[in-house]
């Protein structure tokens, strides 16, 4: 017996275009009702159940927004769409932030109006329209028809209970279902993309593809056809078509690593791309309708850039919907036992090795270590100590208890122009191990120096600057260098020698 047809809810004081959309969506297999005002839909809501709303923003008696605060209020599955004027991007932003599943800016394409409401009727429990579109190949593998177990492996693999980690998944489990543009936060080596990963896991988008891209890997000169496709000769060396990553991720979810690495020229493509939910790639004259998601990831302050220029202000506010912070390794040392376990076996797994056991002196001296560098620093002591242990009990003094011997891992970061060799770092001690990478070892120095600097003088980079016998401008430039957080509430004092 064939389930009933989803049914919609439409709600727009405009005749003809209530009707347009009426139509189209009869046209699809749905069953739709309308409604003329905030009033008639919320007695259509009183008496029946739908699979969505798809409701105009501005309305005779109230707003849309005050149906979809309705609907959350009253913990109802229907998911709702926001019909938004052109050019308002405070209104779509502020839409998604209620909770809408997504939004539409006027005139709507059709083509686009379909699309979104196939995506919002996934899940509900609804039937989706006959022409719905194609199933991803990864849908049919083993395991990929269970959509709980596979979001709960990927929240798994977010090792951790402390209390910033379980906020974390609380999180992500909250705004995966959506289709508000997310941005990740967090520092260099935190698990930005594990975030990613899980959001995607979770959504109505898992059985689509997810791809992630490194916006600060890829040549200028390349980022437009990377980003949305090229036709055969549009440049030198295009010898076929090809798909851009907004076309490789339809119907699933485009990840942008690194976003605040874009140039300016090409955030505007992308805020375009993003506004008007279409594509052209380079050599074509026709738009593509893209139906992706967008989760972007940065270790920038944005907002920081926003005020300096170096990032779009508009762009910044329609990737920052919901914002997720990851936090760094040392906010969370509790931790640090799981990491370690889940992080040997699988290391262990992929070198086809037993999975060895730290010993207490060698989680001690993890727990000791400043982890500057977060998760990802942690598996590379854990590699490099696994490589060159001999038993089953894995100790780590040939890795990071060295790394310990410097008063900079122990918390005793050296002043500025005190004598290393009266420290034992002399060079000319053959018992003192050399660094394999001389530069980012000076830069861990560097900014052990800079951050003990900052944290003693209250964050304010004039004193610290003044204590190191350096000028404000100098210590701008490493702070940003060596990518250090500062508090934005710091007191900085005007520097005339900068």
């Amino acid at each position: 017996m064939n389930a009933p047809a989803a049914s919609i809810l439409v709600i727009d004081d405009e005749p003809d275009l209530r009707t347009l959309y009426e139509l189209t969506l009869l046209r699809e297999g749905y069953r739709v009702e309308t409604a003329a005002s905030v009033q008639e839909a919320r007695e259509q809501l009183r008496e029946r159940r739908f699979d969505a709303v798809i409701t105009d923003m501005r309305l005779p008696d109230g707003f849309g927004l005050e149906v979809l605060q309705d609907l959350r209020e009253q913990q109802r599955k229907e998911r709702c769409v926001v019909m938004t004027a052109y050019g308002s991007a405070e209104n779509a932003v502020e839409a998604l932030r209620a909770g809408a599943f997504d939004y539409l800016t006027k005139p709507v394409d059709l083509k686009q109006f379909r699309s979104v409401v196939a995506s919002a009727i996934q899940g509900t429990g609804g039937v989706p329209a006959p022409r719905g579109g194609r199933t991803p190949a990864n849908a049919r593998n083993t395991g990929a028809n269970d959509p709980d177990a596979r979001a709960q492996t990927a929240l798994e693999r977010l090792v951790g209970q402390s209390p910033a980690m379980v906020l974390v998944k609380q999180r992500i489990a909250k705004v995966a279902r959506g289709m508000a543009p997310v941005l990740i936060h967090g520092e260099s080596g935190t698990g930005k993309e594990l975030v990613a990963q899980a959001l995607h896991a979770c959504s109505q988008r898992a059985d689509g593809p997810l791809v992630a891209v490194n916006c600060g890997a890829i040549p200028e000169n390349l980022l437009e056809a990377e980003f949305f496709g090229a036709r055969k000769g549009s440049y030198t060396g295009a010898t076929h078509d090809r798909e851009g990553y907004f076309q490789a991720a339809r119907g699933g979810t485009l990840f942008l690593d690194e976003i605040g690495d874009l140039p300016l020229a090409m955030q505007s493509k992308l805020l375009r791309v993003i506004q008007e939910r279409s594509v052209r790639p380079l050599g074509s004259t026709q738009e593509e309708t893209i139906d992706v998601r967008i989760l972007s990831a940065t270790h920038r302050d944005l907002a920081n850039d926003v005020q300096t220029g170096r990032f779009r202000q508009d762009l910044y506010y329609r990737l920052n919907v919901i914002e997720i912070v990851v936090p760094p390794l040392r906010e969370r040392r509790d931790d640090l036992p799981a990491l370690c376990d889940a992080l040997l076996r699988r290391i262990a797994q992929d070198s086809g090795m037993p999975v060895p056991t730290l010993t207490p002196a060698a989680r001690q001296v993890l727990a000791q270590h400043p982890l500057t560098g977060n998760v990802r620093e942690l598996e590379n002591l854990l590699h490099r100590a696994l490589a060159l242990s001999e038993g089953g009990a894995l100790e780590l003094e040939c890795a990071a208890a060295q790394a310990l011997g410097s008063p900079h891992a122990a918390g005793h970061t050296p002043e500025a122009g005190a004598d290393w060799t009266a420290m034992g770092m002399s060079t000319s001690d053959p018992s003192t191990a050399l660094p394999n990478d001389l530069q980012a070892w000076l830069d861990q120095q560097e900014r052990a120096i800079l951050v003990r600097a900052l944290r003693e003088s209250g964050y304010n980079r004039t004193a610290a600057a003044s204590r190191l016998g350096i000028s404000l401008r100098q210590i701008r430039y490493r702070i940003e260098r060596l990518q250090i957080t500062v508090p934005t509430a710091d007191s900085d004092q005007p520097d005339e020698a900068a």
